[in-house]
């Protein structure tokens, strides 16, 4: 039996819509590192935040982190971080935006916010992740993995155009939901960091099955061998990887639903 390295996102694909872990997904990931697969999670979530599913899966897996700015190992060594370049970072730091709009930095030790925001503390109820609030003004450009911006699509719009007629190459500009605009560095991202892991594991992109539901897992899910799309994906994302299989939805562990079937674990 050839090793493959299934890789899946987690909010809106492998987690519920109570953002936790299905007791089925739970099951059948178990099942799989037993067979001898391997098993990565991929996420714009913090490091931090990401650990607490990988505890509760207690299985050997990889973690992708702040959209593929961060790699770490199954023992929690660090394999690879790229940050902003500091004027980048100070630029996004400092671009005009609407009180309403909230600007966040991931950071290698935690999460930093600009103003209190407890609507954004729901989607970590159960990890317990939480942000420290610095004034912009306050904010260390060094070090930042990812910009995020959270609010109006439209306001969001505007600054995805100021951060790219600033720093264009420099950056990579994605989405995570319609209202969370998220910046790394040019070239980060989850198919960039998912080829290194791949590679380091002696596999190639044959041989690597991808779940994602949004348009931060495109490059992921267009590098795997078996790219698997929700059935509650960003509509664009049908159109970005157009030879993805469409499966179920979040909500119905259906990617615990999928692999159960494609790996014969039925019954």
């Amino acid at each position: 039996m050839t090793p493959r390295l299934i890789v899946s996102d987690l909010d809106g694909t492998l987690l519920g819509s109570d953002h936790r872990l299905h007791d089925s997904t739970v099951d059948v990931l178990r099942a799989l590192v037993q067979q001898g697969h391997h098993v990565a999670l991929a996420s714009g979530r913090h490091y931090h935040d990401m650990r607490v599913f990988r505890e509760e899966l207690a299985i050997p897996a990889h973690l992708i982190s702040t959209n593929g700015a961060y790699t770490h190992a199954p023992d929690d060594r660090l394999i690879s971080a790229s940050h902003l370049a500091p004027e980048h970072a100070h630029t996004l730091i400092h671009l005009p935006r609407p009180p309403q709009v909230r600007l966040s930095l991931y950071r290698d030790d935690g999460w930093h916010v600009d103003a209190e925001a407890p609507h954004l503390l729901s989607l970590h109820a159960s990890t317990g992740f939480t942000y420290d609030v610095v004034p912009p003004e306050q904010m260390d450009r060094h070090g930042v993995g990812k910009v995020l911006y959270l609010g109006d699509p439209q306001a969001l719009a505007e600054l995805e155009a100021q951060a790219h007629a600033a720093h264009g190459e420099g950056l990579h500009i994605t989405y995570s939901t319609v209202d969370s605009l998220e910046i790394m560095a040019g070239g980060v991202n989850k198919g960039v960091a998912l080829a290194a892991l791949l590679e380091s594991l002696g596999l190639t992109a044959a041989d690597c099955l991808a779940f994602g539901d949004n348009l931060n897992d495109t490059e992921m899910l267009t590098l795997a061998g078996e790219a698997q799309v929700m059935a509650n994906a960003h509509p664009a994302l049908f159109d970005r990887v157009p030879d993805a299989r469409r499966i179920g939805h979040h909500g119905e562990a259906a990617v615990a639903q999928w692999l159960a079937e494609r790996f014969g674990l039925s019954g």
